[in-house]
């Protein structure tokens, strides 16, 4: 049985998600350690732990790559992992370890978990179960097949917003979106929530720009990303730092780069080298070609996964297929358009390319998950042939 599934394994996905995630253990360290030499007094600290990360994330991989997907189907075991999910989020907000002014981590002796990273894939596996099971009647009943859905991922969305993490809730908030849409309301109606969204989105950028901080709803350190974003070198000394220290990283760089462990920004220029800005250093040390590596890489792997979900003929796993794809898809573009000042910084990290432990296990499973689909696809169409 694992013979065969290893055989039928989708390799377009599984190859690309291996040199990523091998490709950011080399990145890490030579991002990091500067920063960790500074603070531990040893270089290789975030090496040394990055390493543990991605070796425990391509054994979950290979577990999701196994795991019974009628287990995923049973109704009490997504409610309770769901609410589970949600009341963590709550009991956070009292109990979490804050960093860098968000109170969304659980302690532990070897690392920090995050459980908002949890709560994106718990959100994907609950909405594409629900959907999935009301896909013939939505069309027709919209309001009552999302309502009980929409309340509790609004919570969950509300929970981590708060904490607060902007970033994690914008992007649980679009892969619902995305689900939503792909579970079979009309290409109309899609277009139609395609177009209030973006209204609201460009509102809410008209209402900053016109009122700043004396909006209720915008703390301080948020707006100052805005003025970063909209003019980051007239606070190149305050909130524009990150942006123009990775300008000065990517120009340095140019086509091949500098050399590996070469990176000057690295050296306390450039805040979060390894984690939110390390494609920054990967350009300044590897250069354009570097950069293209990792998005063809990235461009792979959600594609495949796309691809995998479109041609499955089973709603549920297809929608999974979908909803994690999109995951990959948002916060590699958040990512990327922070790094290049196309969108105001947000505190996304790199899918499986930055340093995080909680990151690198979820999306490695949810890696696994969508070889688990496309192995399954495969063998069954082998047997019809």
């Amino acid at each position: 049985m694992v013979k065969e599934r290893i055989k039928h394994a989708d390799k377009y996905l599984a190859i690309p998600y291996l040199i990523l995630s091998l490709f950011s253990v080399v990145m890490v360290y030579s991002a990091s350690s500067y920063v960790a030499l500074q603070d531990f007094d040893d270089p290789q600290y975030y090496l040394i732990r990055q390493s543990i990360f991605v070796t425990i994330g391509m054994i979950l991989a290979f577990l999701g790559f196994l795991f019974p997907f009628r287990v995923l189907k049973k109704k009490r075991l997504v409610m309770l992992v769901t609410i589970g999910t949600a009341f963590t989020l709550l009991v956070l907000l009292f109990f979490g370890r804050e960093i860098n002014g968000a109170k969304g981590w659980i302690e532990t002796p070897l690392f920090n978990i995050q459980p908002a990273e949890f709560a994106k894939l718990v959100v994907i596996w609950y909405l594409s179960y629900m959907l999935s099971k009301r896909q013939k009647v939505i069309t027709n009943e919209f309001l009552n097949s999302i309502l009980a859905p929409g309340l509790l991922v609004g919570f969950i969305v509300a929970l981590i917003f708060i904490q607060p993490d902007t970033g994690a809730a914008i992007v649980i908030s679009a892969v619902s979106c995305v689900l939503l849409m792909a579970s079979g309301v009309s290409a109309k109606f899609g277009l139609k929530i395609s177009a209030i969204g973006a209204a609201v989105v460009s509102g809410i950028l008209l209402l900053v720009r016109t009122y700043g901080e004396h909006l209720p709803f915008l703390p301080h350190y948020q707006y100052q990303r805005f003025l970063a974003f909209w003019d980051p070198f007239a606070l190149a000394e305050g909130a524009g730092l990150q942006l123009v220290q990775s300008y000065y990283a990517l120009s340095r760089g140019g086509l091949f780069g500098v050399g590996i462990g070469n990176s000057v920004q690295k050296t306390g220029y450039l805040p979060e080298p390894y984690t939110d800005f390390i494609l920054s250093i990967t350009g300044e040390e590897l250069g354009l070609f570097g950069i293209l590596l990792v998005l063809i890489l990235s461009t792979l792997i959600i594609s495949r996964m796309y691809l995998i979900g479109i041609r499955s003929k089973k709603s549920f796993e297809s929608m999974m297929c979908i909803g994690i794809a999109t995951l990959f898809l948002i916060q590699a573009a958040i990512n990327v358009g922070g790094v290049v000042g196309l969108m105001p910084i947000s505190g996304m990290t790199f899918p499986l390319l930055s340093y995080g432990g909680s990151s690198m296990l979820i999306l490695s499973a949810a890696v696994g998950l969508v070889l688990n689909i496309s192995a399954r696809d495969n063998i069954e169409r082998s047997r019809k042939k």
